[in-house]
């Protein structure tokens, strides 16, 4: 006979919530939903679901995040953990985020058709429900140290991009404005970027040269233990 051992402990729900940044118009955004259920129906929350018995955390954070936007093959990072009792007024859940990074110009027409899924600034967030702020705000924390020290921005960018868009980008993330000459500097230093002979004409009559992400030069570099430090 095979006892179950845990029958006696307390069973709680495990949530996963998701916090969606894109870089549009030279703005880092944020997707959020108004939430069509009870409690809390009618405010704005993040993208978020519950765990089922056969998943593991990211395989649960990708689904959600598929079935509720249309998105996939994403970057996405566990941020942490929040276990306040009383965080959920319905019942007591303990939430897992994951930060997700996609290119805006690529699924913003699919992400747009859905009515309740909207983009905001990351200026000028609403009240989310329960402790969704906190969590967008230790998200971006995050994402602001990830970016000073690995390439993970250009899943915000176009497949070509100029320059002016890059530096646009980190000073978005990093909420400061960064000198133009030392950040083309630094970025050179690091042999990154492949510049194409294309140009953006859409700035100046002169334009603008593109650049690509090479992907294969950094995965050489994080081998041999490069610091991509910015």
């Amino acid at each position: 006979m095979v006892l179950n051992n845990y029958r006696k402990e307390d069973k709680v729900l495990l949530a996963i919530d998701c916090i969606i940044f894109g870089f549009y118009q030279e703005e880092l955004k944020i997707l959020l939903v108004e939430r069509d259920f009870k409690p809390a129906k009618g405010e704005w929350s993040l993208i978020g679901g519950f765990l089922k018995m056969q998943e593991n955390l990211e395989e649960a954070a990708a689904r959600i995040l598929k079935n509720l936007t249309g998105l996939n093959k994403v970057y996405m990072e566990q941020v942490h953990c929040y276990s306040k009792i009383d965080r959920d007024p319905e019942e007591r859940t303990i939430s897992v985020t994951y930060f997700a990074l996609i290119n805006i110009e690529h699924h913003c027409k699919e992400l747009l058709r859905q009515n309740p899924i909207k983009w905001f600034d990351i200026k000028d967030i609403p009240t989310l429900i329960f402790d969704h702020n906190i969590m967008v705000k230790e998200a971006l924390t995050l994402l602001r140290n990830r970016i000073s020290c690995k390439p993970i921005g250009f899943e915000l960018l176009p497949e070509k991009f100029t320059m002016r868009q890059l530096q646009k980008l980190y000073e978005a993330i990093l909420d400061t404005e960064l000198d133009k000459r030392n950040f083309i500097n630094k970025f050179n230093s690091l042999d990154l970027l492949t510049k194409l002979k294309e140009k953006d004409m859409s700035s100046s009559k002169k334009g603008a040269f593109l650049f690509e992400f090479d992907q294969n030069k950094y995965h050489k570099k994080v081998e041999k233990g490069f610091s991509f430090k910015i």
